[in-house]
């Protein structure tokens, strides 16, 4: 049935009660409540969210004085300082795009990326120069404005452009009337994949999606207002999974890290008395193992972990260490997390060896997230919720990025049937929570069988000796591929390859065993993420 209903006389869309979603609403409402709270912390440096807000507003006036609006980008290469925090509000408030640039990228990337997005301005810590300047030496952009931090704390580096971060605030109107977008489709943000194979893709955000997301995070985790937050996941990385505009809506505190390390990490938990951070279970695994004398912090700290399945002797020791982890999974292109393991009252009884093992799946849709399913993906058909059978995972909702841009054919190959193909690959239990088996990619296939290597991984990790470990598929004559372990010890322990490989054998199938270990240092990103593409390359060399 078509045509008009009794609700649409008269009931029209105004600017009464219709606004579009934005997160930078966000920081508006908090500056005009909670104007002498604390919004940001590094170091020396301290702000309240009034004086946040109005160096957010001075980048906006700044960019907008130098011509910059409605789908205009600007990049940011930066750590995780006080800058890179109001970027994330600056830039939109102008009406521009912000790209937040991955700080581990080599100048030929960063210099595709640069072109590719058809920056305007260019935001440069000094920790990040070397590079940058390489990256501007292979594009001829005479126009772009690249522009400097300056960071007392951090020695070293050169300016690159001709003019300071503190300089274009200058420029800028303290009580610049900014407004929000047009409409809540338009574009927010941009992220680069990590471009493992070929140059990588920009997924393009929109203020609806990164405004549901950001009070997605404050559900899911149960953030109470005033949260103090400590900043070990990278901004770049998914716009920091939407938690610049979480702090925001939050009216919490952003502890600014330049550098993740155990000892720094374990200060800020005491002396800021931080309740919340997110890191890649690498970072988890560095937590636990730090020296004892470090861990004596006294208050109840919550972690959101995601990157790859973590352990479950991992999360087993964290807990044991009283912090609490919540397991979340999601792609950039689903703005960072979008899928929980929600945690159940029933559950917390359970030995912890078992509460473990529940925590490593990755879950339920997040709040915001409309559709999950795990499917065979040829057919889109759900395959049998018996934690059994594996299928690609999809994802459906505001969470989903607009697409890639000026990439239609990768855009298409994305989106089918109505839902987004994540290229992961899982199963789904009985109780509708899915767990993570493999990216389609890493899959090892032996002797026809499939095997999970996240699987081999969390065996491996259950060993003592074990600090990290990662398995990828080794070409073999008879089976097609095997099981290749690389390894990295904890300092002091030692231990041979047939000890690992029988340890592995003894807890889990043989044929899922691995049949050759290496072990040395693990190659790994920004975010903490093993490379497994350079490990494969060296178990093919093998």
């Amino acid at each position: 049935m078509t045509g008009s209903t009794i609700y649409d006389q008269h009931l029209d869309r105004t600017p009464a009660n219709f606004t579009p979603l934005s997160p930078l609403s966000y920081i508006e409402r908090t500056a005009a409540v909670y104007p002498d709270y604390p919004s940001v912390v590094y170091g020396d440096r301290r702000y309240t969210w009034a004086e946040t807000y109005t160096r957010c507003r001075r980048l906006a006036s700044a960019l907008a004085g130098r011509g910059l609006g409605k789908g205009d980008t600007v990049s940011i290469i930066a750590a995780n300082i006080p800058e890179m925090y109001e970027a994330h509000f600056g830039v939109p408030m102008a009406g521009a795009v912000l790209n937040a640039i991955n700080t581990r990228l080599d100048a030929p990337i960063i210099a595709f990326i640069l072109s590719h997005a058809e920056a305007r301005v260019l935001i440069v810590d000094p920790e990040f120069s070397e590079v940058v300047r390489d990256a501007l030496a292979q594009i001829d952009r005479p126009d772009l404005l690249v522009v400097d931090i300056e960071d007392p704390s951090f020695a070293g580096g050169a300016p690159v452009g001709t003019l300071s971060y503190d300089a274009l605030l200058a420029e800028g109107d303290p009580d610049f009337d900014w407004s929000l977008p047009g409409d809540e489709w338009d574009a927010i943000a941009l992220n680069y994949t990590s471009g493992t194979t070929g140059n990588p893709k920009g997924v393009v955000y929109h203020h609806r999606g990164a405004a549901l997301n950001a009070t997605s995070n404050i559900l899911t985790w149960g953030m109470p207002q005033h949260a103090v937050y400590l900043w070990t996941l990278p901004m770049f990385h998914c716009n920091g999974w939407c938690f610049p505009w979480t702090m925001a809506a939050n009216a919490g505190v952003s502890v600014c890290l330049r550098a993740v390390r155990d000892e720094p990490i374990y200060r800020a938990f005491r002396e800021e008395k931080v309740t919340h951070f997110c890191g890649a279970p690498i970072v988890l695994n560095m937590l636990a193992n730090a020296p004892d004398h470090m861990k004596d912090f006294d208050h109840q700290i919550k972690v959101m972990t995601a990157g790859a399945p973590p352990p479950a002797a991992v999360i087993e020791k964290m807990e044991a260490m009283g912090v609490d982890v919540t397991h979340v999974y999601g792609l950039t292109e689903t703005y960072g997390p979008s899928v929980v393991c929600a945690w159940k009252e029933e559950w917390d009884g359970r030995p912890g060896a078992e509460r473990a093992a529940l925590k490593v799946r990755q879950g339920v849709r997040y709040v915001a997230l409309s559709g999950l399913m795990v499917a065979d993906p040829e057919t889109l058909e759900p395959v049998p919720a018996d934690g059994e059978t594996m299928g690609e995972i999809f994802m459906q909702g505001n969470i989903v990025m607009k697409g890639y841009l000026k990439n239609p054919d990768a855009t298409d190959r994305a989106f089918r049937g109505g839902w987004f193909a994540s290229g992961d690959l899982g199963v789904m239990h009985p109780d509708g929570y899915i767990a993570l088996k493999d990216r389609s990619k890493d899959i090892i296939i032996s002797g026809g069988e499939n095997i999970s290597s996240v699987e081999v991984e969390d065996v491996l990790y259950k060993h003592p000796a074990v600090m990290e470990a990662a398995v990828v598929a080794r070409p073999d004559e008879k089976w097609g591929e095997t099981p290749c372990a690389f390894v990295e010890l904890k300092p002091g322990q030692s231990v041979e390859a047939a000890d690992l490989i029988a340890h592995c054998r003894a807890n889990m199938a043989h044929f899922k065993a691995p049949k050759t270990v290496v072990f040395g240092e693990l190659p790994k990103t920004s975010t903490g993420k093993i490379q497994k593409f350079l490990l494969r390359e060296r178990a093919r060399a093998l």
